[in-house]
C-alpha cells in the first residue's frame, strides 16, 4: 500500500471513529464498530493502532496539531497585541469548545476509570503542547515593550492569567451539555472581554 493511500484511509478511519463515538459512546464504541463503519478490517486496524485506546489517542494528537499550527499561524503574524490576543483566543475557544472536542474529552473522562491513557494523551498534547507556544510569544510581545510582568507576576504565571480568562470553565460546561456550541459571534466577544482583562493586568501601558 503506498504511503498518500495510507494516510487517506488513516483519515477515514479516524473519520469513522469520530462518528461512531457520536452515536455510541466511548464504552460503547469498538475497534469493529469503527472498521465497519470505515468499510475497512477490524486486522487492519489492530495492526495500525494496537487499541481502541491507541486509535483515539491518534485523534487527540490530529487535533493537537491543527491547535498548534493555528496558534503559530496567529502568533507569527506581526499585529499589535490585542489584535493578536483577539484572533488566537477566538481560534482556541471555537476548536476547544467544538464537537469534536467535547467527544474527545468525555471519552477521557468515560477512560479514566479503565486504562486513563487518553486523559494522559489529551494533558500531553493539549495544554502542554499549547503553553510554551504562547509564552514565547508573551515574552516577546514583552520585548517589544508591549507587555510588563515585573510587577504583576512571572511570564508562566501571565499565561496561565490568559487561559483562565479566556477558557474559565467553559470546557467543562460544554462537556456536562450545558452549554451549546459557541457561535464565531460569541468566541469573538469572550475573547475580546478575555484580552482586554489580560491587558490591564500585563499591558505595558496599563490603565489606572
Amino acid at each position: 500500500m503506498q504511503a498518500k493511500t495510507r494516510e487517506q484511509r488513516q483519515e477515514e478511519i479516524l473519520e469513522a471513529a469520530f462518528e461512531v463515538l457520536a452515536e455510541k459512546g466511548y464504552r460503547r464504541t469498538s475497534m469493529l464498530s469503527i472498521a465497519k463503519k470505515a468499510k475497512a478490517s477490524n486486522q487492519t486496524l489492530y495492526r495500525w493502532y494496537g487499541s481502541k485506546e491507541a486509535l483515539f489517542s491518534s485523534v487527540v494528537k490530529a487535533n493537537a496539531r491543527q491547535a498548534i499550527e493555528m496558534l503559530e499561524k496567529n502568533i507569527h503574524i506581526q499585529k499589535p497585541i490585542d489584535t493578536t490576543l483577539i484572533a488566537l483566543g477566538e481560534a482556541l475557544l471555537l476548536l476547544l469548545t467544538s464537537k469534536r472536542a467535547v467527544l474527545l474529552n468525555r471519552a477521557a473522562a468515560a477512560d479514566a476509570s479503565e486504562t486513563g491513557r487518553l486523559g494522559q494523551t489529551i494533558a500531553e498534547f493539549g495544554r502542554s503542547a499549547v503553553r510554551p507556544l504562547l509564552m514565547d510569544y508573551l515574552q516577546r510581545a514583552a520585548d517589544n515593550g508591549e507587555l510588563s510582568f515585573d510587577e504583576t507576576g512571572t511570564l508562566e504565571e501571565a499565561a496561565e492569567t490568559y487561559f483562565y480568562l479566556l477558557i474559565g470553565d467553559i470546557q467543562i460546561r460544554r462537556v456536562i451539555g450545558v452549554l451549546d456550541v459557541l457561535s464565531q459571534r460569541d468566541a469573538n466577544a469572550r475573547s475580546k472581554r478575555a484580552s482586554a482583562h489580560f491587558l490591564l493586568l500585563f499591558g505595558a501601558q496599563k490603565n489606572f
